[in-house]
This record gives C-alpha cells, structure tokens and sequence, in this order.
C-alpha cells in the first residue's frame, strides 16, 4: 500500500471529454473536471455558483433576443418574436412594433448596428433600419438606398452574364422592355434596370418576355442590348445574407441569389453603392471564386474585414480599402454554421466562430509569424459541449462565453487567451434557454418553462432562477404577487438565509417565519466532479483499490457545501445566518473502493446560497 496526495488548485482546463480520462500525462488533466453543471469557472482558477435569474417579463411566444446600446447611459433590450418587437429599458417595456420577421426569420437575421440605428437583414425580407429618436419614438422601415436625379445607386448585377439580350421600345417615358427568351416573372414589379446608360423602374408585367417600364433617366438608344443589369436586391433576386461596417463603408456580404458576392459602399456614404469610375471613395464589389462553394455566412470587422463562407474563411486586405487596393485570400478551409445564423464574437483580438458541422468552436487569430489567420479549435478537451448551437454571446465582465444550445442548455467557454485559459461549463434551468443577450453589464436570457416564456435577467447574489425579490417595513408571513408561478415549487430566502421550498398557492406563499426580505424562485442544482483519480505507480499493474483517507476543500464567500466523499451526500451548513465562510473545510472518509473511474468526491447541492470552491487537495491510500 502507499499514500497519495494529490492537490488541484484550479479548474483552467474546465469539463473534459470522456475520450481524455486516459491521458493523465497532460497538464490539462490536473486542471480539468469530469462535471461542471451550473458553475462559472473563473479566468483565476476557481468555481462559482452561477447567479440565478429574476423574472423581468412573461413573453407570449418564442423570442430572439438583441441588445441596443447607444451609450453607456442608453441602453436598451430588443425582444423579437412572431411579426413582433418589444423594446425594454431598465428592465420595462417602453415600446411595442409590428415588424416583417416571423419565428422562422429570426434563425437566420443578421445585423449591426451604428450609432441609434440598428440594420437587420434576412435572405427573403426587405433589409430593415430599426431607429431611435428618444424612448418613446422608435422606428422600423426598409432601407433607403441614395438617389440623385431619379437614380437610386443601389447594387446592380448583370444575372443573365450577358447570355440574354433586352430591347426597349423607346428612350423616355413609359416603354416596353422586350427579351427574347423567358426571363422575366411578376416579382421583377418594382426593381430597378440599367440599360444603354439609362436607368428605368419596372411597373408592369405582360409575359416572361415583355415588361413595362417607366424610364428614370434617359437610355441613349434603343437598341437591344445583352449588357444590362438589374437591381441586385428585390423580391425577385432577395436580399442580403449579412452585413456590417468597416473602414467607414457599409459592406454588404451576400445575397439569396448571389450567395458569394461583397458590396462594400462609397466611403463615407453607407447607402451610396455607385461605382462611378472606380476612384478610390467610390463603391466596390466583386465575387469570391475558388474551386468551392463558398456561400457568405457572416461578416466581422476586425483587425481586418473578415469574410465566413460555407466553406472557408478569408481575409479582404487594403490599407485603406479602394477599388484598387482591395485584395483576398483565403486563410482556412473550416466553414461556418448554417442552420442558424450565429454571429462570431470579437474576443481578446480573436474571432470566434461555430464550425460548419456545427459541433466545433473555433477561434481565428492572426498569426503574425506567418501573417495570416489561423483557425484553433476550443472543443478539442470537450468535443461534446457543442451540438446543434443556437445564438452566442459574450460577456467581457466575466470573460464568458454563453452558447445557447437547440437541446435547452448552454455550453459556457471561459476564456482569457493571454493565460491560455479555456475551461468549459454546463448550464441548465428547469425548463429551457432560448435566447441570451449580453447588455452593458447584465445578461438576459428567453427561458422556457412548460408552455410559458419569460424574459429573465442574472443578478449577483441572487441563486434562483425565474426569482422576485420583495421588502416590507414590518416582517410578515404572508407574501403576495406571485401568481407567475401559481403552481410552482419555489425555493424562499427570507432575510438572507434559506426558508426552505414552499407552492405557490393562488399568487402567495405563506411562511412558518416572518421576514422582512424575501426572494422567491425556482431550484437549480450546481455539479462539480472531478476527473478519475490517476494513479502514480511503477506497477506494470494497476491498483485494486483506492481508499480517500481525506479531502480539503477550499471556499470562499459560501454558505453550504453539498458534499459526497463516498458516504453520501450531505449538506454541511458553514457559517451562521447572513454571514458567509472562507477557509478550509477537511471531511475524512472510510472505506475502499474499486471502481477507479468513480471521482474521489463530488459537490452537489440546490441549495439557494453563494458556493466558491477555490481548490482541492485529496489524500488517498492505494492498494496495488
């Protein structure tokens, strides 16, 4: 026999694939977890309790949500759902719109924003501008493209590459546009034509073959003509896949019909996309061709513009960008998610993006050895915390990740680059995520519980979930105003110690004790387990067994730990009522064991209170 001791003094590595229980050779080993459900992992090593979340608002459907910061003192909360905007500042709705985006819409928005208006496109809705003069006077409308002298400098794209001759009947006016095969369709009502150096709207429909238009701007002939184009947006062709802003243009990448094409505006002039004579201000465009499909996935501007496709990612370079300067090169062959539209995160000077199996987090950084990008994979510890992804956000207080996951979860990657941290954690709610936002320093959250929807917020301090906080002047037993969770199990604190799970019954609860403060929710249960204890042996045999002589847990700022050192779990209450421990707790345990993937010890409580584990150090005797 011989004794063992075995210190883990941070959690950096985060939960770790079944598929490296084998490799305790790795660093990563001794830094990671079998199970970490409802914790943060902290960029310093530790773990937490999640916050839990307050109730904001009861929602009537399925929600996305987008945050719309204008400053640090205007921020606001975007809710959409069915044809339906809800707009919340400090956590009430100021302003309710109809919108044109339905549930199956908002998988696949894209937008961004600047200043007080934010730009939404969607392959087969009209691009919208969703603006904002003051709280009450908010605004949806379609873009508006400039126009000078009856032209609207709009994209414009030759779909037919010259394969397919027009003719119109006249210069001016109304006229007839004749083709001379099958072409044209009543969605064509409404675009916009460039032929012989004029410009005309569409206004009627005869057949496949012929058109009425009304003319614009003069055409300099008749004649018939295989060089034309036509508005490259419309109901007809669709509309854009993505779009943002770099270098002071307006890019526009992609399109329902042009899939592989970018638009990048006039300098300066965001809805200005003419091409003029090609000088250095004016508008560019052009088609990203290789030996791939290479369909625009999403845009970022970054330290470059940065263009991801089905099938690979490249980098558009030009210092500034001009119809001359401009170049692009493909630096990896990844490809991006399509089922959703999840727009990658700056991170650290990094971008973060889902991998086109939709089972991969990737990170694209520049490597300026090589001066180009590079795309490492996040999930290569944890190939199991990304399936089926939904929406991500990041928030820069806690260096997290939140990835929204189609199954209700959410894989949550702490990450600070400059210490190689990257440690993955599980969340879960009695119900289901839907939708998450980070705004200023608050995260929302769309939660679905049973039929119902709720917007909710994370608050510090707070360890329940769908929660409501009340005082009173004088201490009662009675408490009313809870009929959201009329039904419900709900765990109660009452002047900062747990009460215990009462139901709410008709809208109220009422207590065995008075309280003066209370904070009622729902339960969640946190996880910690750590990886199978790796034996440090000559034997060319393994152990028989393995005893825990002791473990030392090291806390901070907690009120209870739930604890399972081979006898069970038990609740160990730390500190008296509203205070808190921090220091070392040492539980001794009896018996062998011999199942040596079966973690030493294991944490697990619901119990509404702050729980900080710092680090571990486990004395073990060992049987070979």
């Amino acid at each position: 026999m011989s004794m063992q001791t075995k210190a883990k003094t941070n959690f950096t590595a985060g939960q770790i694939s079944k598929k490296l229980y084998g490799r305790g050779d790795l660093g990563i080993y001794s830094n990671g977890a079998k199970t970490l459900k409802n914790v943060i992992i902290h960029p310093t090593g530790g773990v937490s309790r999640r916050n839990g979340l307050l109730y904001v608002d009861k929602l009537l459907s399925d929600s996305k949500l987008i945050s719309f910061e204008f400053n640090t003192q205007q921020n606001y909360l975007l809710c959409f759902s069915d044809k339906k905007m809800k707009v919340y500042k400090n956590d009430v709705c100021i302003k309710e719109l109809d919108t044109p985006w339905n549930l199956e819409h908002l998988k696949k928005i894209n937008w961004t924003q600047s200043a007080d208006t934010l730009l939404i496109v969607h392959p087969d809705v009209i691009p919208q501008q969703i603006s904002r003069q003051n709280d009450e006077e908010w605004k949806i409308n379609p873009w508006v493209f400039y126009s000078k002298d009856n032209q609207v400098f709009c994209p414009y794209y030759n779909f037919y590459q010259k394969k397919e001759s027009v003719k119109p009947s006249g210069t001016t006016g109304n006229i007839t546009i004749t083709s001379t095969n099958d072409i044209f369709n009543e969605n064509i009502i409404g675009s916009r034509l460039k032929i012989n150096a004029g410009e005309v709207e569409v206004i009627g429909f005869s057949n496949a073959k012929t058109i009425t238009v009304s003319v614009k701007k003069a055409l300099s002939n008749a004649n018939a003509s295989s060089t034309w184009e036509e508005q490259a947006f419309s109901k007809l062709r669709g509309y854009p896949n993505s779009v943002t802003f770099h270098q002071d243009r307006m890019v526009i990448g992609g399109s329902k019909s042009l899939p592989n094409r970018l638009w990048l505006s006039k300098s300066s002039d965001l809805f200005n996309f003419d091409i003029g004579t090609g000088l250095d201000d004016e508008s560019i465009d052009f088609s990203i061709l290789s030996d791939q499909v290479n369909a625009i996935v999403n845009i970022i501007s970054s330290r470059h513009l940065l263009v991801f496709t089905t099938g690979a990612e490249w980098m558009v370079s030009g210092e500034p960008l001009t119809p001359i300067s401009i170049k692009i090169n493909r630096q990896t062959n990844v490809g991006s998610y399509t089922t959703n539209n999840i727009a990658p995160q700056n991170i650290d000077g990094a971008t973060i993006f889902i991998s086109q199996s939709g089972t991969q987090l990737r990170e694209f950084l520049f490597a300026d050895v090589e001066q180009a990008y590079q795309a490492r994979d996040l999930t290569i510890l944890a190939n199991d915390v990304v399936i089926n992804p939904k929406e991500t956000v990041y928030n820069q207080d806690n260096s997290v990740l939140y990835i929204v996951l189609h199954d209700g979860s959410i894989s949550c990657l702490t990450t600070y680059r400059s210490e190689e941290v990257n440690a993955w954690s599980k969340l879960y709610t009695q119900g289901s995520f839907i939708s998450v936002a980070s705004l200023g320093r608050n995260i929302y959250f769309v939660v679905k519980r049973g039929d119902d929807y709720f917007l909710e917020k994370e608050v510090n301090n707070i360890f329940v979930d769908c929660g409501v906080t009340f005082e009173s002047i004088e201490p009662k037993k009675l408490w009313t105003d809870l009929q959201y969770l009329d039904g419900k199990k709900v765990e109660v604190v009452g002047d900062d110690y747990a009460r215990g799970t009462y139901v709410v019954n008709n809208g109220q609860i009422e207590l065995d004790d008075s309280a003066s403060k209370l904070v009622v929710g729902l339960s969640f249960e946190h996880v910690i387990e750590p990886l199978p204890f790796m034996v440090e042996t000559n034997s060319p045999f393994g152990p028989v067994g393995m005893r825990l002589i002791r473990a030392s847990f090291r806390l901070l700022d907690s009120q209870v730990i739930g604890v399972d050192v081979g006898n069970g779990y038990y609740n160990h209450t730390l500190a008296d009522e509203n205070k808190s421990y921090s220091g070392d707790i040492s539980l001794r345990s009896i018996g062998w064991r011999n199942d040596m993937q079966k973690p030493l010890w294991s944490i697990k409580s619901d119990s509404p209170s702050g729980f900080n584990l710092l680090s571990v150090v486990s004395d073990v005797k060992i049987k070979e």
